[in-house]
This record gives C-alpha cells, structure tokens and sequence, in this order.
C-alpha cells in the first residue's frame, strides 16, 4: 500500500515576520503584533510576536497588557490584515505550483498533500527544500515544514522544526520519533485531557500507546479509541481542501466594555459585511448564522439560527444577526466581545430551487459589483452608511477568518 506524503507548512511568526521584511529598521527587535497595549492597560491579545520577543516570554492569544509587562520595549504594532493577506495569497500561489491539493489552516499555515506530486523534485524532502527556496526568494519570509506519512505528525514535526526547518518523519520510524514526545504534542490533547493522562501516569505519547485500549475507552469514551489511535502513528484524516470548508467568521473584542446596542449594532454591520465578502471569494453559500457574544465577564454565549435557502448577502447575514443579539440582549449588560459566523455551506452556484426570483438576481448582480470595486479600490473605496460613523471598527474587527474541521 503507497503510503501517504502530508507536508504542514507554517510561517515563521507570520505577522511580525512581515513587519519587519517591510520595515528594517524592525529587524533583530522585539515585535509585538496585536492590540494597543494602552501602557499595560490594553484590554485585546497578542496576535503573534516575533522570536526576539519570545525570548521575554511573549506569545500568541497572550492578553495585550501581559506581553507588555513581560517587554514594555518590545515595538507594538496593530493587526494589518490587508498586508498580512497579501503576502498569503503569495505564499499560497506558490503552494499550488506543487499541488492541488492544500488545505488551508489559516492565513500562514496549511497541509499539502504531495504524494502525487512529488516525484518532479525526485524525493519529498527535495520538494520541501524547493518550496521553502521558492517561499523564500519570492516573499522574503521563512517557513518551517514537517513531512509525515500522517497529517498528525507532520503539523509535529513542523513544530519541531521551528524556525526556519525542515523535518521528514518516515513511515517505519514513525513511532520511534513520537514515543518520547510530551503527550500535549498529540493533535487535540488539550490541558484538561493532558492532566486526566497525566493523573494516570501517562506522560509521553509512548507511555499512552502502551495503555490498553481498554483502560483508554473507559475513562475517555469514543475518544479513548482516537488517542489510542494517535498514539500508534494512526491518523486516517486526508487534506481538506476550500471547497470543504465548514465555517466563516469574523469577530471584533471591544477596547472597553460597551452597554451601548447601537455600537454593537454598527459592529455587526462591518463583521457580517466582512463574513459576506469572504463566503463570496470562496464561492460559498451558508445555511447557518451563529452569533457569538462575550459579556464583561467573559460568560460566552452562541446564539443560531438556519435560513430556508443558502446565502451570502451582507444584508441577509446582518438583518438576522441584529435580529438574535436583539432577542439576547437585556437592560445592563456590557459586552466585551461580539462574532458572526455563518457555516453549513455549499457552492454559491448550485441553486436550491429552479426558480430564482428577480430580487435574487439583483442582489448577485449588486454584491458582485461592489466586490469588483472593493477589489480595484481597496475595502473602504465602498461601504454601508451604518459603519461610516465607527470606521475604526473596520480596521479592528479581526479574529478568525475561517475555520475547518480537523
């Protein structure tokens, strides 16, 4: 049986990477990429950081005024999505000049599968070494590769291999390369599951394959068969590619806790035009909208609702959101963080019914125009009279720009 051949591709501190290619002067300091800091009183998180900054104990999804107790030197910078997706749609250009097949993780970091292809660089390895030259020579930005004959010890080994490496796991020694490895290193071990291995005295990923497997279901359930599996180099998922995408979303954190409905209510305006704008570059159509709400105390709350028929109109995907945050809402609450996502997809040209009425044309013909503008001018050429008063948000409303199964 021909084993499979997954290369994890991940930026090298992505964000800051960029920064400093674009900025020398950046080089060899201390960048932070994320929320304003407000000397320490900074209420965001740390997008992503450079290795120098690392060094103080700096790292992504860290709260903004940790990082800047932790390297108050460090040059702090906001998120520029339009700069960092510039330099992916890059990346990604050169990816597929090595295969269809790539699964996108996020903005900086994906799966390829190169089984098919890689026999025109004569060996895996080679064609990771070419695609890391290519990377290199175009954009100016490193990347480290793992090369597994599963997808769950490549994105390990591209970890290890940070930054700027290259690291192949075979197949016969697959095993060999995960037993001594901390059992966290094991795709979807998070704290909770590593401390209930942990208090049975498993620590290593070797320590959790030599557990029977029926100890593991016992105290894990169905999930005991996939650490169990995982911990014998078995992983049977395969590249997702865009077409399989499973949400969009978009959510923007406050600078400070508003009470204020109406500036929650232009907030879901830019977030649901920017979730619109993005189901319609990947040619989708959603059937759910989840509306995600952070109260001043960090209680979390998702609140859902499923149309008739897919879409990806911003005034369909806004009216409802409203709609649901309207029916959340009560007197007194202040709210920390807002999100839309939409999910539940299928391609934006297969039609769920045969007849598709005029209203329906018009707006395909309308949302088609300003994308064509957006595109020429940049995304502020256009926008909605209801974010014109709070076009700060517009720059700040970041977060997840979509996600996948794993």
């Amino acid at each position: 049986m021909l084993l499979k051949v997954f290369a994890h591709i991940d930026m090298d501190a992505f964000f800051a990477a960029v920064e400093q290619r674009d900025n020398p002067r950046l080089c060899g300091k201390p960048v932070v990429v994320g929320a304003d800091p407000q000397n320490g009183r900074g209420r965001g998180v740390v997008s992503t950081c450079s290795y120098e900054a690392r060094k103080f104990g700096v790292h992504s999804a860290m709260p903004i005024s940790t990082a800047y107790r932790l390297c108050p030197h460090a040059v702090f910078l906001p998120v520029d999505m339009k700069k960092y997706s510039q330099a992916s749609d890059e990346i990604f250009k050169i990816l597929y000049d090595f295969t269809p097949d790539i699964e996108p993780i996020s903005v900086d970091e994906a799966f390829l599968d190169i089984t098919g292809s890689y026999h025109f660089y004569g060996t895996p390895l080679n064609t990771c070494r070419e695609i890391k030259k290519r990377i290199m020579d175009r954009s100016h930005l490193t990347a480290s590769i793992g090369l597994a004959p599963v997808k769950m010890a490549a994105k390990i080994a591209s970890d290890l291999s940070k930054p700027d490496g290259l690291l192949e796991v075979k197949g016969e020694n697959l095993k060999e390369f995960l037993g001594p490895l901390d059992i966290a290193k094991l795709w979807g071990v998070g704290p909770k599951t590593k401390k209930a291995l942990n208090i049975l005295g498993i620590k290593t990923i070797d320590d959790l394959a030599r557990t029977s497997l029926k100890d593991l279901r016992r105290q894990f359930g169905e999930h005991g068969q996939h650490l169990h599996d995982l911990a014998q180099g078995i992983d049977p998922r395969e590249i997702v590619t865009d077409s399989e995408m499973k949400s969009v979303s978009h959510e923007h954190t406050f600078d400070t806790d508003t009470g204020s409905p109406d500036e929650v209510r232009e907030v879901l305006a830019i977030l649901s035009e920017k979730v619109s704008r993005r189901l319609r570059r990947y040619s989708l159509k959603g059937k759910t909208l989840t509306l995600k709400v952070r109260l001043k105390g960090f209680e979390t709350s998702t609140k859902a609702f499923t149309f008739g028929e897919r879409t990806n109109f911003s005034d369909t995907i806004y009216k409802k959101a409203h709609e649901l945050f309207r029916e959340f809402h009560k007197p007194g609450m202040k709210f920390r963080l807002v999100g839309v996502r939409m999910s539940h997809f299928d391609d934006a040209y297969v039609r769920e019914s045969l007849f598709e009425d005029e209203m329906t044309k018009k707006n395909e013909k309308v949302h088609a125009a300003v994308d064509r503008i957006k595109d020429k001018f940049g995304e502020t050429a256009i926008v909605r009279g209801l974010s014109l008063r709070n076009e700060k948000y517009r720059h700040q409303s970041g977060g997840v720009e979509y996600q996948r199964s794993a």
